[in-house]
């Protein structure tokens, strides 16, 4: 097992961990820090060609993994689709990786169900003691499975609601001195989103609005104090669709995403650091605008931007532009691309992220793909 894999694996871990120890800081500070980060990894190449763009674009039938607002506006009774992510392949990894695989049903001309669900493979993790003597070796996983309901509000305004289920291991059994007992953790959450088309065939402009990860603290111990909080989040799209004749189209869009998390008091007391845990979720979600718990607006912002051709609904081209400006939690910046065709009823998905930086900054996602299919009936 490589050097790399095992400090990616180890930095995954981490952040789910409880951490009550750490050495003395000249200067604090704190991050966001959340159990199941994967589900805020985009699953779909349609998105991830676009810098991760989805809340505000034209439907599509991976708009359920997102904005499931938007699905009563599809033209296809139902869909049904697979994607792909080989996770971190420029470290060397080959056994970690991100499927998911959905469904959505149009139950009449204003509603409709779907149900999907994403699986995050962390791959074989040889663990060690303090002294570096190996432990067991084992296969940490993780996968969210969801239930939704959409309908129309009008001819221009729609809503959706989701619920989820989430179920994290990471590690399993008692290791060190303290013969802490490990296990896997679970607990539910929901999603809540909205979109407004401008026009009847989605011409001009579009607006979209996701609350995702609404959900319980999760735990991977037997203690009841000290859970982890989600990924809470709030995402507000807009995007603007012009067609040029009858076959080509052209759509920019923009997504702004923001954590709902309460920082992490890293260099801080016991007493500090119980009052953190203690704060119930609802409260997590209004302290991190405080200025105690919240990070500063040019850091907690999250930006893609992106754009779409579209020949005849059946050849797309795409790129898009991801910015994550905060230098604690990897100020990740990059530029994606994408395309589909169409072939009898299925279309064909898949996105490329660019390499960018160069040695020990070289962006760890660089040459990320992306893979889907969507099977419509």
């Amino acid at each position: 097992m490589n050097k790399y894999k095992l400090a990616a694996s180890f930095l995954t871990i981490f952040c789910v961990m409880l951490v009550s120890d750490l050495m003395a800081q000249t200067k604090t500070i704190n991050i966001q820090s959340t159990a199941v980060p994967f589900l805020l990894i985009s699953p779909d190449a349609r998105s991830g060609g676009m810098g991760n763009l989805s809340l505000a674009m034209s439907p599509e039938t991976n708009d359920l993994f997102g904005n499931t607002a938007k699905l009563p506006f599809i033209k296809e009774d139902r869909a049904f689709l697979i994607n792909y992510t080989p996770w971190l392949k420029d470290l060397g990894l080959n056994d970690v990786y991100l499927a998911s695989a959905g469904f959505y049903k149009k139950l009449n001309n204003n509603n409709s169900i779907n149900t999907s669900l994403r699986f995050f493979s962390l791959g074989d993790i040889q663990f060690t003691d303090q002294d570096n003597n190996a432990l067991a070796s084992q296969r940490p996983s993780e996968f969210s499975y969801d239930f939704g309901y959409s309908m129309l509000l009008s001819d221009q305004f729609s809503a959706g609601v989701t619920l989820r289920y989430i179920h994290s291991q990471l590690v399993q059994g008692s290791y060190g001195a303290s013969a802490i007992n490990y296990k896997a953790g679970n607990t539910l959450s929901s999603d809540i989103s909205l979109f407004y088309k401008q026009n009847e065939n989605f011409e001009g402009f579009h607006g979209g609005l996701l609350l995702s990860n609404l959900g319980g603290k999760i735990s991977y111990t037997n203690e009841s104090k000290n859970k982890s909080f989600i990924p809470a989040n709030i995402g507000l799209g807009i995007g603007y669709l012009n067609r040029m004749d009858n076959s080509n189209s052209i759509e920019f869009g923009v997504d702004v995403n923001r954590l709902m998390v309460p920082t992490t008091p890293i260099d801080a007391d016991e007493a500090t650091r119980n009052q953190y845990y203690s704060q119930s979720v609802v409260s997590s979600w209004f302290n991190s605008f405080t200025s105690k718990y919240g990070m500063p607006l040019g850091e907690s912002l999250k930006v893609s931007a992106g754009a779409e051709y579209n020949y005849s609904d059946r050849f797309f081209l795409r790129a898009g532009y991801y910015m994550d400006n905060n230098k604690n939690l990897g100020n990740m910046q990059y530029f994606t691309v994408g395309t589909t065709f169409q072939y009898q009823q299925s279309k064909f998905h898949i996105s490329y992220l660019v390499p960018s930086g160069g040695g020990i900054n070289k962006n760890p996602l660089s040459n990320t793909l992306r893979f889907g299919t969507v099977f419509n009936f």
